[in-house]
């Protein structure tokens, strides 16, 4: 049994993947769908990120993505120097734009002037970003207004626009950084991102605003802990959070740099043919999913709403096709109102039933968990699992390696991929919301509050033909890609998974080629007595496609999640 060992990228503090040998992204020059036999001239010539192994299958690709990853990329983009809380900080008034859209910006700063400079993120060589526009100086000034609600512990920033930008017709589709420079040397990050909203493109990369500011303890309330005194509590969260506020996390990234970044920089990498939007755009335009082939749900997904859960669930049954590539994803159930910006900014989640006003009047709509009463809807019925627990480190043990997601990676059954499980992590449980079919393609002990279990890895073919996979642990993209201390590398070995993926979803229905058969009843489902959730050692194959009983229990109860987030914030 091999146990093969990584350095997580955050644990270097490289937030994207850096330092390309070669670069043959020049050479493609039209869509071209590689997954189902056609190549333009260059490709295949092997994965361009440094130190990964040539990709077997590569998913359909776009001339655009192709050309802008050939331009000239920096890390200028990346903060340097110490920063201090409150010094310079923003937010905009829109979460995503699209080409013609002008855009508001908010900032409070102790300098006196600052200047806008927006990055495109992606590949460009390995420098992750590359600088699309500049604003003139603009003045300085503090802002400290604030609105409170104290029926709900919402607050949000009462302040003035500072400057506006034109989304013109240079910003393509993408997720952007929109960096703050200070006069005195202060610097933080506002997040874009531009959608097409007539794209068809094969992949959809969705940044998750809405768990982002769930996390967002900006004037000290969060979804999650408010004030008390000189204290902060779950009792006095908010019941409401506001986007029109800076986020406190990353940099004012929000969650984007930890759980989002490498699956970007990997996707361009590849020249992959793809459209971004937020979750906040699946729930104002849910019937958009289906001009897709794939949906790419990132590391921390938790936040949806009722439009996006019925979006999914109608696209994944119209054969779209959805990876979940981390944990805790499609846990709480949220809803929208306004704010005095515009509609949908303020998120609604009071996490607890009988609090939220709806309790007696919109049962459906209460904002407590997905799985809970009044009306129960279980995420594992879309993503085939479900959250457990938090906080676990532990190894990724394979037990299905004969599986097409494992392709090329050379990995055995029982093999271990040191500490990929964590921080949150998801468990497959037989029963009446699970959908037929599921296969186990990772079963990993663990040990989460004296509680033993396992965090799954699983993969399943709906009836309409479409595939679901999920990952089971928030640590997959924060892991992806060089360096690594041994070799074989963890992150070559993350990354082929992932481009089996994305190649086998782009293609189309991923479940017509690739069918599930359930392995649940082969594998051990209690953790060796007295472990500390690490490294049972077991073997197991897949011998049987018989689907086990709808009707089979196994207990879960999901342990307290209360602001644990699955990647520290940048350390100041």
């Amino acid at each position: 049994m091999r146990r093969i060992v990584a350095v997580s990228l955050l644990a270097l503090g490289v937030a994207v993947i850096v330092d390309a040998r070669t670069s043959p992204l020049q050479h493609h020059h039209r869509v071209v769908d590689e997954s189902q036999g056609s190549h333009p001239a260059g490709a295949g010539t092997g994965n361009v990120v440094s130190g990964l192994p040539a990709v077997a299958a590569r998913g359909p690709t776009a001339e655009w993505v192709v050309r802008e990853n050939g331009r000239a990329g920096t890390s200028a983009w990346r903060i340097e120097g110490r920063q201090h809380a409150g010094d310079l900080e923003g937010f905009a008034n829109l979460v995503s734009a699209v080409q013609g859209d002008s855009v508001d910006l908010y900032v409070s700063t102790v300098a006196t002037s600052f200047r806008v400079e927006a990055y495109r993120m992606g590949y460009y060589g390995g420098a992750g970003g590359r600088l699309i526009w500049s604003s003139a100086p603009v003045t300085g000034r503090r802002q400290s207004s604030t609105r409170f609600d104290d029926a709900t512990n919402r607050i949000e920033a009462d302040w003035q626009p500072s400057l506006r930008l034109h989304v013109d017709r240079s910003w393509l589709p993408g997720t952007y950084l929109l960096k703050l420079v200070g006069s005195s040397g202060q610097q933080q990050y506002v997040p874009l991102t531009v959608r097409d909203d007539a794209s068809t493109a094969a992949y959809v990369v969705q940044d998750s605003v809405t768990t982002w500011q769930a996390y967002n303890l900006w004037g000290g309330y969060s979804l999650y802990y408010g004030k008390h005194g000189t204290k902060s509590d779950f009792a006095h969260r908010s019941r409401v959070v506001s986007f029109d506020r800076p986020y406190a996390q990353g940099d004012g990234s929000g969650e984007f740099l930890n759980n989002e970044l490498p699956l970007v920089s990997l996707v361009e990498s590849l020249g992959l043919d793809v459209t971004y939007w937020t979750d906040l755009d699946l729930h104002q335009h849910p019937e958009r999913l289906l001009a897709h082939r794939a949906l790419l749900s990132l590391g921390h997904d938790e936040y949806w709403s009722s439009a996006m859960r019925t979006g999914a669930e109608t696209a994944r049954d119209h054969g779209v096709n959805l990876a979940f590539l981390g944990a805790n994803a499609v846990f709480r159930h949220i809803r929208f109102e306004g704010s005095a910006l515009g509609p949908d900014r303020h998120e609604v989640d009071y996490k607890v039933a009988h609090e939220d006003p709806l309790a007696s009047t919109d049962p459906a709509e209460v904002t407590s968990q997905w799985r809970e009463p009044p009306v129960p809807r279980p995420e594992n019925a879309l993503i085939g699992e479900l959250y457990e627990c938090n906080p676990v480190k532990a190894d990724l043990v394979v037990v299905d390696a004969q599986a097409w997601e494992f392709a090329g990676t050379g990995l055995t059954d029982g093999e271990h991929l040191h500490e990929v499980v964590g921080q949150e992590y998801d468990h497959y449980v037989p029963g009446p919301h699970t959908p037929a079919g599921v296969q186990i393609l990772a079963h990993s002990p663990v040990r989460c509050h004296a509680h033993a279990s396992f965090a799954d890895m699983t993969y399943y073919a709906a009836p309409s033909g479409a595939g679901v996979f999920a990952t089971g642990t928030n640590w997959w993209i924060g892991k992806l890609g060089p360096p690594c201390a041994d070799s074989p590398c963890v992150g070559e070995v993350l990354t082929t998974i992932t481009a089996n993926v994305l190649a086998a979803f782009g293609a189309g229905p991923a479940g017509l080629q690739h069918p599930s058969s359930s392995n649940y009843a082969e594998l051990p489902h209690a953790a060796h007595p007295g472990t500390s959730g690490t490294t049972p050692t077991f073997t197991a194959r897949r011998t049987s496609s018989t689907v086990p009983s709808r009707s089979a229990r196994v207990t879960t109860t999901p342990l307290p999640h209360h602001g644990v987030t699955s990647t520290p914030p940048r350390s100041r």
